[in-house]
Parts: C-alpha cells; structure tokens; sequence
C-alpha cells in the first residue's frame, strides 16, 4: 500500500491541473494540521516545482488556518529573506502577515517587503504591498509609513499594485478610523 506523502502529491500534481493539487494539499492540511510540517519541508526542496507548488499550497491552507504556522515562524521568516523563486516570494508575502509577529519581527518582515516592492515581477510588487499592509494592525508604528508608500504605488505602479492600492487604502483608513 503506496502511502501518498505532501511531496509525492506535489510531484505528481505537475501540470495543467496542479492549481487544483494545490487546493487538494490545503484541504488536506484542514483536516489534518499535523501535516504542515510535510508542506513546510517542500519549501526546501531542490525542485524548483516542488518548491512552487508548496507555496502556494500553504497559502492557501493558512488563509482558512493561520494557526498552523505558529510553530514555523522563524523559519518562515528566515525564508522570506533568503527566497528566491518569484512565486515563493509571492506566496511569502501573503503568508508571513498572518503569523503574530513581535514588533521587532514584524519591522523586519516590513523591511524584506519594502524591498521587493522594487522587484522585476509585477506580482511581487502587488503582493509586498499587500504584505507590508497586514503587520500594520499589529504594528501600528508601521502605519505611517506603509500608508505613505501605498498612496504613491496607488498613483505610479502597475495596474494591478493601484488596484490593489485602493483597496489597501480604503481598508487601512477604514481600519483607522475606528
């Protein structure tokens, strides 16, 4: 009896339909938590596939469940500096907000963030600032900064980072004002 482990799934779920495998891994990480140390061990791997298809299968798990990331913070943000492979990078910046981070923690995820909003990929970009957004309810201190660099990406960035801007905004001067 072949017993299926996250690598394997992520190995075979290559290809046209592996956005589907992706949301199979999550699904399975809600039923059984346990397993998330299996995904976190693939954002290791030398392939860089394996590599791409546990980011986004983590994201996805810890969007529903962020609590399954507490034991993997430090890791998690040890690889947000060191992350290479654009989807990676992507999928980092959406996850390491959800972690609770300390108010030092969360200065040095901000900083990792503001870099990659000079990324080559737009997507990068779009998803840093969406990154540098999350810490500022846990790091108010942050928030003046943040708002300052997402009204000017608002006005001069992609299209997609001013769509993603203005509604940023909206939410963080919402947020303020209460």
């Amino acid at each position: 009896m072949k017993v299926n482990t996250i690598r394997s799934m992520l190995v075979e779920g290559r290809g046209p339909l592996s956005r589907d495998r992706a949301a199979d891994i999550a699904a399975l990480i809600h039923t059984q938590p346990r397993k998330v140390s299996q995904l976190i061990r693939c954002l290791g791997n030398d392939d860089p596939g394996v590599v791409s298809h546990a980011a986004d299968a983590l994201e996805r798990a810890s969007y529903r469940l962020p609590a399954i990331l507490k034991s993997w913070k430090d890791l998690l943000l040890g690889l947000l500096a060191e992350a290479q492979p654009k989807k990676l990078r992507w999928n980092l910046t959406l996850i390491v907000p959800r972690l609770a981070l300390t108010i030092p923690e969360s200065d040095r995820a901000a900083a990792i963030l503001r870099h990659w909003l000079d990324d080559r990929s737009s997507i990068v970009k779009t998803c840093a600032m969406q990154g540098l957004a999350e810490p500022t309810r846990q790091n108010s201190s942050l928030r003046p900064d943040v708002l300052d660099q997402i009204r000017i990406l608002t006005r001069t960035g992609t299209p997609a980072m001013r769509a993603r801007g203005r509604i940023l905004l909206k939410r963080m001067e919402n947020t303020r004002e209460k």
